[in-house]
């Protein structure tokens, strides 16, 4: 049975993620932060990781560029799914009732805008929306609400007292599948992430983006990192669609002699219209 480790417990999203991606005949390690994700994923304690990494809401997650940069990780595929957040708490909780709401950072700044309406509920970050979930009912906590998923409040059995509490309605988070080695080439394969590092030369960055045009690459994601032992020196991560694999390789051949360093993240399948 397939090992897949995710930030959370079970139903939080990357719990329906793993589902949606694998099937439910998995064993699931669950982990409370992504660096413990990432590090199963190296030691080899599973076979697959799952990692969100972008929000359309909320922008890159930072970190976790440079966590799989640093522990060497390919990504292997990748994951849409749409980010539905319900306000829930114990069954016979009202909203009036609610003295703090607790969940994941990134799903409380999704819904900030939900909350102007209730200023005496304080908001608590904390490291998982189902674990919260899961917490309350636990330790049949009256007061407290939570930030989750429809199946967190039917796994923990809460009662959801605002439906889709997002600000802006169509919230879509993109996650990717970690594992320690690159998938073989395989001829479904569209897309891939790379990451390079430049001079300070005028238009360098120029030179890269005219190499995929040129090979008939489309630059879906672009996002720059501070090279932490050089100040104010960069890294650029980058996501490219491909119909051609004879192409890819030629974009990459030139990338690598125009840039300082060049390194595969991976090549994969995109799921993005499926």
């Amino acid at each position: 049975m397939k090992k897949v480790a995710i930030q959370g417990i079970k139903g939080s999203y990357h719990h329906e993620v793993a589902i949606d991606y694998f099937g439910d005949k998995i064993e699931l390690l669950e982990f409370m932060s992504f660096d413990e994700v990432a590090y199963s994923v190296l030691n080899e304690n599973c076979n697959s990781g799952i990692m969100a990494i972008e929000n359309s809401i909320a922008g890159s997650i930072i970190p976790n560029y440079a966590l799989i940069d640093e522990l060497n990780l390919k990504i292997i595929g990748e994951h849409y799914i749409n980010i539905n957040h319900q306000l829930m708490a114990m069954q016979g909780t009202k909203i009036k009732d609610l003295e703090i709401v607790a969940s994941h950072p990134m799903a409380l700044l999704q819904c900030k805008d939900f909350f102007k309406k209730y200023p005496k509920i304080t908001l608590v970050e904390d490291r998982d929306t189902a674990e919260v979930a899961c917490r309350i009912q636990r330790d049949k906590i009256k007061n407290m609400g939570a930030i989750a998923s429809v199946s967190a409040s039917k796994l923990y059995s809460l009662n959801i007292l605002s439906k889709d509490i997002q600000t802006i309605k169509n919230n879509e988070t993109r996650f990717v599948i970690l594992s320690k080695k690159i998938l073989e080439n395989d001829v479904k394969n569209n897309k891939a992430s790379i990451k390079f590092s430049l001079s300070h030369r005028t238009g360098s960055l120029s030179i890269i983006l005219n190499i995929l045009k040129d090979c008939n690459l489309n630059l879906t994601k672009i996002q720059s990192l501070p090279i932490i032992e050089i100040p104010w020196k960069y890294s650029f991560f980058i996501d490219t669609t491909y119909n051609l694999n004879a192409d890819l390789q030629k974009a990459l051949k030139l990338i690598k002699e125009r840039s300082e360093s060049l390194k595969i993240l991976g090549i994969y399948k995109t799921n993005i219209n499926d």
